[in-house]
């Protein structure tokens, strides 16, 4: 697990000494995601520059430092991340070499063999066999071409983009803005995207003119014919929308136990990939679901007892703790509990804007980065459960959609997306309760008629996620409310939902087009890589994505609750006293913590003067939430946090 970056200077200005002082500063700011070793190579004839630190986990030895070679010299790659079958693809190049000759290799890492297989089945043709998370950059020194690619899930990052006539790439937007051409420019569609969803959506980013190169997507640009400023086109190596409508027209058509078989074969062999490491590996142990069936399988994968981590809260409502250590008794590792208390969350409030350097506000990321950190102290990689929610619908508000959306009359949406522009929404929010507490009613017709005219269940799903569903909105450069943040992802732009699949499946795969990559792996990917801490998601192998999206609902969600087919799958290890329970989320109790001690801190980001700096936000309704939330009338705390992570971006990065 490593960090890349790099640029084409299209300028021509810099001789080969600017080349690597630049690349060396960019490549610095990723210090954190590898701490073990760095390096850099320079073309000066095309202006190229890569740069490169690394986290060793695979070949710890010399023979692994990158940026590497190919055996030809063609090509030269920068390579963040894991190929999880990279021994089965070095055996199938042996099988081809002439007399078997395998003297070639310099090492054992998984770099060196994913060169190898470029050099043999080109870039395509060798990233269609990868099982892995990652994300690369590669050079062919003969073309000057330079092309990106990132992993079919998104677990690993890859920000790109123009600044003037240089053009830059790198694992983190901090190693794009060390450059010396950077000049931010906020991107208005995607703040209002994330005080919509807490994140921003990709293939956008906060910044102007800087994009996410999408999950399953590689793009190339020639430096001879690339005209400065000109966005290369991301095309798919991994036609995500075509695997999920061909699951859906061909399901799977076992029995249950069938299914459960397949189900334990297919993730059975990803845990046991996951497993390969050089240095000291654990299992993120929550006591869910998700977790517990990982660290049931990473312990039958292993000869040995592997190790477990799981944080606890003082808070017994947000403590799971209890949990995960029954289930690890059960299945034998050897457990670490750690305890967090509240000053040592709180610490990371104040970190959280460095390490997720473009706005983020899911609420789970403190806790997160806390156990990233502490597990570090005994280990450099993680088996994580995520995932499992996405695929095997875990969320209740699958249901409750699914429900919604059966439920649906046409009339009635016709009739609400009419009534849409002519509602009194802000003379109904005047009215009070007995209590005297603003009832709302305006927001809540406001909510109510948009759920009706939503064009399809995508849409509604996209309400149920969405913060600040108020009339008036946050976010100044916007008219209404209803606007914000619709059209910047895939919510937004229906030629992008499938063609066919149920209900249920599609909402699984809206997730996998956004919640997913762009919050879910975003925090665990930042919160690990903060503290040099490798996290392998083994739900997320792609052929278990595909067999997950064949199942049919009901194998999924069965008497009111998610993941059935998982949990029995899980059931064999541990007993379902165990795991069997309603799922409850990762969360800080930030509600109470806005009032307390964290009450100074809101206070001043949220001022009115310093909400209307820049003139992005709109302070009167910012104010107006804050004050309710503060008088305890109702609890704002997940709008609040993304105004506050916004505000706390702004003060690290000077925005």
């Amino acid at each position: 697990m490593c960090g890349l970056t790099g640029f084409i200077d299209f300028k021509g200005e810099m001789d080969a000494a600017a080349l690597q002082r630049s690349v060396d500063a960019m490549s610095a700011s990723l210090a954190h995601r590898g701490p073990d070793d760095d390096g850099a190579f320079i073309d000066a004839g095309a202006g190229m520059a890569l740069g490169f630190r690394r986290l060793s986990i695979i070949d710890l030895s010399a023979e692994g430092h990158q940026p590497m070679q190919s055996r030809n010299g063609r090509y030269v790659i920068v390579f963040n991340g894991e190929v999880y079958n990279f021994k089965e693809i070095r055996a199938d190049l042996d099988s081809q070499l002439e007399g078997g000759d395998q003297s070639a290799w310099q090492g054992t890492s998984d770099t060196e063999v994913l060169l190898a297989a470029i050099q043999k089945f080109g870039v395509t043709g060798a990233l269609e066999r990868l099982d892995g998370m990652f994300a690369l950059a590669l050079w062919d020194r003969h073309e000057s071409v330079l092309t990106l690619a990132r992993d079919r899930i998104g677990e690993k990052p890859l920000y790109y983009g123009w600044q003037g006539r240089t053009f830059l790439f790198g694992s983190e937007l901090k190693a794009l803005t060390a450059h010396p051409d950077w000049k931010a420019a906020l991107n208005d569609e995607a703040l209002a995207a994330y005080m919509r969803f807490s994140y921003t959506p990709g293939p956008t980013s906060i910044y102007q003119g800087i994009c996410k190169v999408p999950p399953g997507h590689m793009l190339t640009l020639k430096r001879d014919t690339m005209e400065p400023g000109q966005l290369p086109k991301a095309t798919p190596y991994w036609d995500v929308r075509s695997v999920f409508e061909a699951a859906q027209e061909h399901p799977f058509v076992g029995t249950e136990d069938e299914a459960c078989d397949a189900l334990e074969m297919l993730l059975t062999k990803s845990v046991e990939r996951r497993l390969i490491s050089d240095v000291p590996l654990g299992v993120f142990l929550s006591g869910g679901v998700d977790s517990s069936m990982i660290a049931a399988l990473a312990q039958k994968c292993s000869s040995q007892k592997i190790r477990t981590f799981t944080v606890g809260f003082n808070d017994p409502k947000l403590n799971e703790a209890g949990f995960a250590k029954a289930v690890a008794a059960h299945l034998e590792t050897d457990h670490t509990e750690i305890m967090a208390d509240e000053a040592s969350v709180l610490k990371l409030v104040d970190r959280a804007p460095r390490i997720y350097d473009e706005p983020f506000a899911d609420v789970s990321q403190l806790p997160t980065m806390l156990l990233a950190a502490l597990t570090r102290e005994h280990v450099t990689t993680v088996l994580s459960g995520d995932g499992g929610d996405e695929l095997f619908a875990g969320y209740p508000r699958y249901q409750s959609a699914a429900k919604q959306w059966q439920r649906r009359n046409s009339l009635c949406g016709a009739v609400a997306r009419t009534m849409d522009g002519f509602a009194p929404y802000n003379a109904l929010n005047g009215i009070r309760a007995i209590n005297g507490r603003s009832a709302r009613l305006g927001d809540k017709l406001f909510r109510s008629l948009r759920d009706a005219g939503a064009r399809g269940i995508e849409e509604l799903q996209s309400n149920y996620m969405a913060r600040w569903r108020t009339v008036d909105c946050p976010v100044s450069f916007l008219r209404v409310g209803r606007d914000m943040g619709e059209g910047a992802d895939f919510y937004g732009a229906p030629d992008a939902w499938p063609a066919v699949g149920n209900d249920l499946g599609r909402l699984t795969y809206a997730d996998a087009m956004t919640y997913l990559p762009d919050d879910l792996l975003v925090k665990l990917d930042r919160a690990s890589m903060a503290a040099s801490l490798e996290a392998r998601a083994p739900m997320l192998n792609h052929e278990l994505v595909s067999f997950a999206w064949s199942l049919p609902s009901e194998f999924k969600c069965r008497d009111g609750a998610g993941k059935w087919l998982l949990r029995r799958a899980l059931f064999k290890y541990v007993p379902a006293t165990l795991v069997d329970r309603p799922k409850q989320g990762f969360e800080p109790p930030l509600a109470d913590w806005l009032r307390g001690p964290l009450r100074d801190w809101a206070e001043d980001l949220l001022a009115p003067e310093r909400l209307a700096d820049g003139g992005w936000l709109a302070p009167k309704p910012i104010r107006a939430v804050w004050e309710e939330h503060l008088a305890g009338h109702r609890n704002w705390h997940f709008e609040l946090w993304n105004v506050l992570m916004f505000q706390a971006w702004r003060v690290e990065w000077r925005v």
